[in-house]
């Protein structure tokens, strides 16, 4: 549970850094959001990692909801588009994500029987 916890949180604060990124550009002093969320992102997939999760679905997951989040989240505030397009990119996104973790599971449950 806890590594779950961590991923979560370095999701969260990546799509804050992102979203940060984009605001930065007229409020200059949000770089400083940037950068710390950056780096908190980094140090808690590191955790992540260092408790037994693959890279492969620790990292999956992390850049497939970063950039769902990111999208949905951009749409909203900045009001960027957000077309169909878009929503079939995020759709082969998830199932991208949902497919690694799967072959995850499959190679663990071979690796244990």
């Amino acid at each position: 549970m806890i590594p779950w916890m961590l991923l979560l949180g370095a999701i969260l604060s990546e799509v804050t850094a992102t979203l940060s990124l984009r605001g930065a550009l007229d409020h200059p002093a949000l770089y400083v959001v940037v950068v710390t969320g950056y780096a908190i992102s980094f140090v808690l997939l590191a955790q992540v990692l260092k408790r037994g999760m693959g890279l492969g679905v620790a990292y999956g997951l992390w850049g497939a909801c970063g950039v769902v989040l990111t999208a949905l989240l951009s749409a909203a505030l900045f009001g960027e588009a957000f077309t169909a397009l878009k929503i079939a990119g995020i759709v082969l996104v998830a199932a991208g994500v949902a497919v690694v973790e799967l072959g995850s599971r499959t190679a663990r449950a071979e690796e244990a029987g």
